[in-house]
């Protein structure tokens, strides 16, 4: 990974695209320390001080902004509207025939979705912004914080519109910055926001490891969480890139005086095909029960299970229903991501097939079987992934704090060797003797 950087930055073109794309990646973090107007800047640093990381119920989102949603900065929504507006729209294209028939139109259809999910970007942004502005006057952000309720002191209705509208600008911000950079950029801007975004909790997090830690100062804990963080990041790369190559071979044909066909290719499924959808959808369902009954504040039988049950992480309960949640997201997204119907059509149209495997029907039917059997595998490694911050390392007193497990090393893992290919496809494009030899 770092020979193909260097070897990018000896390249003048991409060189321009990497300086490019590390000053948007500076300007986003300065937008993640600019605060909203209406908001009291010390009375949120001292509840995020009491808090010492233990929102759990804002977590996910907080994560993905880079710790600035609850800084209630510019950009505490980060690209979280994006990316919830980017997995409606994609579930809705199954649902939708004119949406289908858009992503079947290619670019000009993969445009006007793109141009949707902008739309809905900004409308989800409205929603949140609102909700969190709600969530801050209230004091409800820092439960058990001692000035919770001044973090927002002027609470008229000009001063609630101007924070979420300075919110919604944030988010629109923040998502021309993801295009910029994949305009302009190395590409795959969002992902990359998103990267940086987590990466930027990692020394907080590390270091609050070792404050806490009791052996040689926190010293020791500090080492064992690195060295087992190394270990899950090679676990990770080495599932992520395991696929199954279904090979096909295409009959020649005879057009005219020319012959087309008779190549050998293959269809790559990989074992985790769903990626980190399955873990921010359980995520995002189990987070609704506790979040009605932070804001409800109900003391009824029901909110007291929830709250024992649900909203702590640590419970049997959370952990069972977090797994299951999991396992079944990765097969539901799976299902709608992939059609082994429309892919045995394409075949079939083409004058592919799989050898020993009839053309058409058959064909779907075996592509589905395999899809099923790897897809057991991968559920299984998401499910264990997500919950090593709650069950393997609470002892180290890291549990919402530990950097290396769950949603932010799929996502870290993930963007890191998406970018490396895409730095090596463009080397190889300008290095024409590696093609010629």
């Amino acid at each position: 990974m770092l020979t193909a950087f260097a070897r990018a930055f000896k390249t003048p073109d991409l060189r321009k695209k990497l300086l490019f794309t590390l000053g948007i990646v500076v300007a986003y973090r300065v937008g993640t320390h600019v605060p909203i107007p209406g908001v009291d800047y010390k009375s949120v640093q001292q509840c995020v001080d009491e808090a010492s990381g233990n929102q759990s119920l804002f977590g996910l989102i907080n994560m993905f902004s880079g710790g600035a949603l609850l800084q209630i900065t510019i950009f505490a929504l980060g690209i979280m509207p994006y990316i919830t507006a980017s997995i409606i729209l994609q579930l809705l294209t199954v649902v939708i025939p004119r949406l289908e028939a858009l992503k079947k139109e290619g670019q000009a259809g993969t445009a006007k979705i793109t141009q949707y999910t902008r739309y809905l970007t900004v409308a989800l942004a409205i929603l949140q912004g609102t909700g969190l502005v709600a969530t801050a006057r209230s004091g409800s952000l820092f439960s058990g914080c001692s000035v919770a309720s001044s973090i927002v002191p002027n609470r008229d209705i000009f001063t609630t519109i101007v924070m979420v509208i300075c919110m919604t600008a944030g988010t629109a911000l923040v998502m021309w910055l993801g295009e910029l950079i994949t305009d302009r950029g190395i590409g795959n801007g969002m992902s990359i926001l998103m990267f940086i975004s987590i990466a930027a909790t990692f020394p907080s997090a590390l270091w609050s490891i070792k404050k806490q830690g009791d052996l040689a100062n926190g010293w020791i804990e500090f080492g064992t969480v690195i060295a087992i963080g190394l270990v899950m990041v090679g676990l990770v790369v080495f599932v992520e890139q395991a696929q199954r190559r279904i090979p096909v071979q295409y009959a020649k044909r005879m057009i005219g005086r020319r012959s087309y066909g008779g190549t050998s290719t293959y269809i790559p499924l990989k074992v985790n095909q769903a990626g980190v959808i399955p873990v921010i959808f359980a995520s995002s369902l189990l987070y609704i029960p506790a979040l009605i009954v932070q804001f409800s504040n109900s003391t009824a039988g029901w909110a007291n299970w929830v709250k024992q049950n649900l909203a702590d992480t640590a419970a049997p309960v959370h952990i069972a229903l977090y797994f299951l949640l999991i396992v079944f997201f990765a097969f539901f997204y799976v299902a709608i991501s992939f059609n082994p119907e429309e892919v045995a059509d394409n075949m079939k149209k083409y004058g592919g097939f799989i050898p020993g495997i009839r053309a058409g029907r058959p064909t779907a039917e075996y592509l589905s079987y395999v899809l099923n059997r790897i897809t057991w595998p991968g559920s299984l490694y998401l499910g264990l992934i997500a919950l090593v911050p709650t069950m393997a390392l609470a002892g180290f007193g890291a549990n919402q704090n530990f950097p290396f497990g769950g949603t932010s090393i799929l996502i870290i893992v993930g963007v890191g060797l998406e970018t490396v290919k895409q730095i090596e496809s463009q080397l190889q494009q300008r290095n024409y003797e590696g093609f010629l030899r």
